[in-house]
């Protein structure tokens, strides 16, 4: 897990990317069948993506919320978020604690009893990969794609983990790893305001990744030998460790190789069926306390909101978190059989402008001109249509919603107004001024068209209902959109790793922890959600100071010049904090949707499904 914003890609959000937090589908096709529903033993959940990988530590593919939600359930952590987004430590993995303020010294300690599910005991060697994997310490190479997206890394090269997040560079020395390799203790380089959310247990297992990728049978061997790798910094060995860690773990179905599915938490996934349902099932060796809830869950993939309401109604899921639209909150408040929850979420709309493209924003298509790129950028944003889409798409749901002028602060919270108040949002107006627009490009001198090349997932229909606003708004302004969405399925590879396909993007950044570092890897050079090629020293250089910050004030007043300078530079643009709407049959006690990832999952340990509940039985 890391310190970041997943793109979200679950229905119930836009990352958390992501997070996010950084909205994949599977096929409508299976709207209409009983494909995956189980429900004599089990809970069954709507969800609108399908899982792509369980290495949710991995930016390309694998950090998104609905790989997430069901790493939720597979594996265990040091900690997690409760209702009231506190934080609470599980002991269930084991237990940490800080040593040191100077240096910065934590140490954690994992339960005798943690093993995964192939009887492989969980121990310091996993976080030790999770360190190579996250700090950035050993990688020799940078990372690659092609304009689709496809991975185009040389690992012959050298290595490259793929997952290099806030924290993580900050650990710079080896780790300390005990003789009993149960305890690993971290010295950070310098103090880290977000310490406790760094480090808080392997996602995958060092020994599968290991006899993976350098050709060792014995679990225990494998891990050995993947000790020795790390601590000698050997390359050749390295390299395909990198590899298989990046890619290894991604699949959308059930895959052949088992050692895929190997899990620490509560429950294993047991099947899975192409863009229809994932089944997980209790894992026998898992000796932690969440076993009180459902024997078995399933996933079944509708990417259509309505189609999630009507799935609920007829009793073939139990739980769901559909996007919220007026028609779906109409829907479910007509039904006497569930119950509903209308909430804000802790995701927010935005749009993201590509920098280095040779597109549109990009200084290197006006001849290096940075000055005219950025009156471009600023112009597009003067024209986009923010309170409209608000009036149009939101108040029917949130009567109280508004325009969010803060790159990294949820309306509401204590500083968002202090922040707002300073950062530059004002420059840009709540109601689109094409006329504006129009003035900005002729004093900068920009003549001839201008055309966005926009991307947003296609099978989602507000974000369709957005592009409609902002192509006719744009259009005023002189400037054409053209349509890049994609497929439910595909726009979040795309805004990944298809930055040349595209010039601006549209989707949510949700939330996964309360960290104020939380927007770094978004903001700052080379970040590893930072998609847009954006890049400024004196953002990075306030992160810099950001990350060691521990007073709440101060940290306020970094946040505001960090956002100053994005304003300034036109890096893009904050629309709307989502609504939320979370229901659930009147059969299921204990749900407790939060507004943080996993939403809807949370508390799954005290499910308990009643009464006649859905009834139909697995289909496979």
């Amino acid at each position: 897990m890391k310190i970041t914003r997943k793109a979200s890609t679950a229905a119930v959000a836009s990352l958390s990317l992501l997070a996010l937090a950084a909205c994949s589908s599977g096929s409508g096709d299976n709207n209409s069948n009983d494909s995956g529903i189980n429900q004599s033993t089990a809970v069954n959940v709507a969800w609108e993506s399908p899982l792509t990988s369980v290495n949710t530590d991995e930016f390309n593919v694998g950090n998104a919320t609905q790989n997430a939600v069901v790493t939720y359930l597979t594996n265990m952590q040091f900690n997690y978020y409760d209702p009231e987004l506190k934080l609470q430590k599980d002991t269930n993995l084991g237990t940490y604690e800080k040593t040191s303020d100077d240096p910065l010294t934590v140490k954690y300690t994992i339960n005798k009893d943690a093993t995964w599910s192939d009887g492989t005991p969980v121990t310091a060697t996993d976080s030790l990969l999770e360190w190579a994997a996250t700090s950035g310490s050993l990688n020799t190479i940078q990372g690659s794609t092609d304009d689709a997206g496809n991975d185009t890394t040389d690992y012959t090269s050298g290595v490259f983990f793929n997952g290099v997040d806030t924290g993580g560079p900050l650990v710079s020395k080896m780790p300390v790893v005990s003789s009993d390799n149960k305890t690993i203790t971290f010295t950070y380089d310098k103090p880290f305001a977000d310490w406790e959310l760094e480090f808080q247990g392997p996602v995958v297992p060092a020994h599968v990744v290991a006899m993976h990728a350098l050709g060792i049978d014995d679990p225990t061997k494998a891990d050995e030998a993947l000790v020795q790798a790390i601590k000698d910094k050997d390359v050749e060995k390295l390299k395909p460790v990198a590899k298989f860690w990046n890619d290894g773990f991604n699949f959308t179905k059930l895959p052949d190789d088992k050692t895929l599915l190997v899990s620490d938490g509560p429950y294993i996934i047991s099947d899975y069926v192409e863009g229809q349902y994932l089944t997980v099932t209790r894992n026998d060796k898992y000796k932690g306390t969440r076993t009180t809830g459902p024997d078995t869950i399933t996933f079944r993939y509708i990417d259509d909101p309505m189609g999630q309401v009507q799935a609920l109604q007829n009793g073939e899921v139990d739980i769901i978190g559909p996007q919220a639209s007026a028609d779906v909150l109409t829907a479910l408040n007509a039904l006497s059989t569930v119950k509903v929850q209308n909430s804000v979420e802790g995701t927010y709309e935005h749009v993201d402008l590509q920098f280095t493209n040779a597109g549109p924003f990009d200084p290197a298509t006006y001849g290096g001109d940075a000055a005219k790129a950025l009156a471009v950028r600023k112009a597009f944003l003067t024209a986009l249509p923010r309170q409209a889409i608000i009036d149009n798409l939101i108040k029917p749901l949130n009567p109280k919603a508004e325009v969010r002028n803060s790159f990294n602060v949820i309306p509401g919270a204590p500083n968002y107004d202090q922040i707002v108040k300073n950062n530059g949002s004002d420059a840009y107006p709540l109601a689109a001024d094409p006329d504006k627009a129009k003035s900005i490009l002729a004093a900068a001198g920009v003549t001839g068209p201008i055309s966005v090349r926009f991307l947003f997932n296609a099978d989602n229909p507000r974000r369709v209902n957005e592009f409609a606003l902002i192509t006719d708004s744009e259009a005023k302004a002189g400037i054409t959109m053209a349509d890049a969405s994609q497929p439910a399925d595909k726009w979040v590879n795309q805004i990944n790793t298809g930055q040349a396909s595209y010039d601006a993007s549209l989707f949510g950044w949700q939330s996964t922890s309360t960290a104020v570092t939380a927007s770094d890897p978004t903001f700052r050079t080379g970040g590893s959600q930072n998609k847009q090629g954006y890049s400024n020293a004196k953002v990075d250089s306030l992160f810099d100071q950001l990350q060691t910050e521990t007073d709440a004030s101060k940290q306020t007043q970094i946040l505001t010049d960090i956002e100053k300078q994005l304003w300034a530079d036109a890096f893009g643009t904050t629309i709307f904090q989502f609504p939320g709407i979370h229901a659930w049959t009147k059969n299921l006690a204990g749900a407790d949707p939060i507004s943080l990832s996993p939403t809807i999952m949370y508390g799954y340990w005290d499910w308990k499904l009643s009464g006649s509940g859905s009834t139909p039985k697995a289909t496979s």
